[in-house]
């Protein structure tokens, strides 16, 4: 029997969880998705899951705890490209270059699986509906890029910050890591704003405006977002690169 939407918060591993929102899974794609998420190895928090400049012959799958990309130029400066949560393949490009193009590092401690890349391939030829929602989740994560490019050129810190936090908690819910529409963010605000482009000083003041408003309440590490449809209208969210995409008209397999 596929699993269905109301069963996937029973589902162990945040991979399966997300993907078996896309697409029917029978007990057979579950349970070979749940041995790509296994066994699974701890990374500290600060350590590197991959190296910019190393080369690479397979991916991880993050299990648990937060992990940022980003690229550090030669004199130092950094870049953030996005965050990553439990449930996201990693280092998929490395793959297909010589190098890895940005590394990848553990904010908290972590734990991660490691999948060989001929073994993700082969998922093509054996159980190609599988294969197809793994490979739907880089395509979304090629569509967070596409906004984040989007926000760092042309969307207001306002704009920048809402779309931010609604983005982490549609992706954070996908996982079961959401309550509602309260999530735990463990991000300084220096880290924020080295994620968006902006400085410290208009994140203070893009938060304490959102928070002024009712749209968001900030404790610590606990986020809320207390008017989903407000927020969205203020960053100019739309959740279809979020959304699920045609997998669900694949035949079903066996």
């Amino acid at each position: 029997m596929p699993a269905t939407p109301g069963m996937t918060v029973n589902l162990p591993n945040p991979l399966t969880r997300k993907l078996a929102q896309l697409a029917p899974l029978s007990p057979a794609d579950t349970v070979l998705l749940d041995s790509l998420q296994s066994p699974t190895r701890a990374v500290a928090r600060h350590r590197e899951l991959i190296s910019a400049g190393r080369r690479y012959d397979g991916l991880l799958i993050l299990i648990d705890g937060i992990a940022i990309r980003s690229r550090v130029l030669h004199d130092g400066r950094r870049q953030i490209l996005n965050i990553a949560i439990p449930g996201d393949v990693i280092g998929f490009p490395a793959c297909f270059f010589e190098r890895a193009l940005y590394s990848v590092t553990a904010l908290t401690d972590t734990q991660v699986a490691s999948v060989p890349f001929a073994r993700l391939l082969g998922l093509f030829e054996e159980h190609p509906r599988v294969a197809a929602t793994v490979f739907w989740s880089f395509a979304c994560e090629a569509a967070i890029y596409a906004e984040h490019l989007i926000g760092l050129g042309r969307r207001s810190s306002v704009e920048r910050v809402g779309h931010f936090l609604l983005e982490l908690l549609i992706r954070l819910q996908a996982v079961g890591l959401a309550d509602g529409t309260s999530f735990r963010l463990p991000l300084t605000q220096e880290l924020i704003a080295d994620v968006l482009g902006l400085s410290l000083q208009h994140i203070n003041r893009t938060l304490r405006q959102l928070r002024t408003e009712g749209l968001v309440a900030i404790d610590g590490h606990s986020v809320e977002i207390r008017n989903v449809e407000g927020l969205a209208a203020l960053a100019e969210f739309d959740r279809a690169y979020l959304s699920r995409f045609r997998i669900a008209d694949l035949p079903t397999e066996g």
